[in-house]
């Protein structure tokens, strides 16, 4: 009976030492070893062997990942506000500075992300703001890649997911873009029945032309 327990034990123990030192990281993975909570060695995916109870392992997501910056108002340079948005892909390309560098990574590059917003579009009025979507995710992008390379990430790239005007704004240009579609309306109109009376006029003239020809070669005859 003793034998069976001593046997039991030994056997959890080989299992507890087994877990403890043979770790699997998949091929989006990889990790940095550290042996009494200091950095010991960056590792790849697949089998990784630790020293039990010395070494421990921190691992590291390499896929796309995205962040959803939250709304946020924003002062153009004519000082109108808008509400802005914004989603940012980005990717780890070193564990170590990952890991390291940064506490709170979403947190950061949030904050970060909202901050250049509002600096980028405080330099441009309410109409570059609004047709400008592609400069502004360049520029952003470019903004964040350099600030985020030393915590190990690389900004893949950025989307503006909504500019959006005050509620007035929005109206004011609703109503300037019937106008310029009724003033376009009305300008083909007026161009359409000035060709028409002009072609109408040429075929009086022409008729008249060939009336008169057609009575001088009568007399002609006669």
């Amino acid at each position: 009976m003793d034998y069976l327990i001593i046997v039991i034990i030994l056997i959890l123990i080989v299992f507890v030492l087994a877990f403890k030192s043979v770790k699997i990281l998949r091929p989006y993975e990889k990790a940095v070893v550290e042996r009494f909570g200091k950095y010991q060695r960056t590792v790849e995916s697949g089998l990784v062997f630790l020293i039990p109870f010395i070494e421990s392992i921190r691992k590291v997501d390499l896929r796309e990942q995205v962040v959803d910056v939250p709304p946020q108002e924003v002062i153009t340079k004519d000082n109108t506000v808008v509400i802005v948005d914004c989603v940012i892909f980005y990717e780890v390309t070193d564990p170590f500075n990952a890991v390291y560098n940064v506490v709170n990574f979403y947190q950061a590059i949030t904050k970060l992300a909202q901050t250049n917003l509002r600096n980028i579009i405080g330099d441009l009025e309410l109409d570059q703001t609004l047709t400008s979507r592609e400069m502004i995710n360049t520029h952003l992008r470019e903004v964040l890649d350099e600030a985020t390379d030393k915590w190990g990430t690389r900004v893949v790239r950025v989307e503006i997911q909504r500019i959006e005007p005050p509620k007035d704004i929005v109206d004011a240009m609703s109503k300037q873009m019937k106008a310029e579609r009724m003033k376009r309306a009305a300008i083909l109109e007026a161009e359409g029945y000035k060709q028409s009376e002009i072609k109408r006029a040429e075929g009086d003239k022409q008729a008249a032309i060939l009336e008169a020809e057609g009575q001088a070669e009568a007399i002609k005859k006669k």
